[in-house]
């Protein structure tokens, strides 16, 4: 099974923002990734974290089930069909991702407390403060 981790964060809200993402296949860690956004709003760097994960995955991993983890209840929820999406930017991330998850067999999003997503949440540290 493949487990995805996935953060985003934004220092002020908007703020300078980033993601993260960690793949892991058997419980090893084979990629890891954070990068910069500019000015944008947490929920934004969020669904970008998925994005860039789907996008890293369809190259390597295309047809397969994936279990990505999120610290954010209402990305979680959004992603797996429980809320609605109401903001139209994040409806575009949503859209952008639900096209992505054609290329995979079964994907389902588990909210996760924030301590059990601190690789991801590293890689948004280590994006943003290299930045500045």
């Amino acid at each position: 099974m493949i487990n995805v981790y996935c953060d985003g964060g934004s220092r002020g809200n908007p703020g300078p923002a980033a993601y993260g993402f960690v793949v892991k296949v058997g419980g090893k860690t084979i990629k890891s990734k954070g990068g910069t956004l500019g000015i944008a709003t947490n929920n934004f760097a969020e669904y970008t974290a998925v994005i860039k994960a789907l996008m890293w995955l369809s190259d390597n991993y295309e047809r397969k089930d994936l279990n990505f983890f999120l610290d954010s209840q209402l990305a979680a929820s959004q992603l797996s069909g429980i809320y609605k999406v109401k903001n139209a930017r994040i409806r575009e991330l949503v859209l952008k991702i639900k096209s992505l998850e054609t290329s995979f067999g079964q994907i389902k999003y588990t909210h996760i407390p924030r301590e059990k997503n601190l690789e991801a949440d590293a890689m948004v540290n280590i994006a943003l403060d290299e930045n500045i």
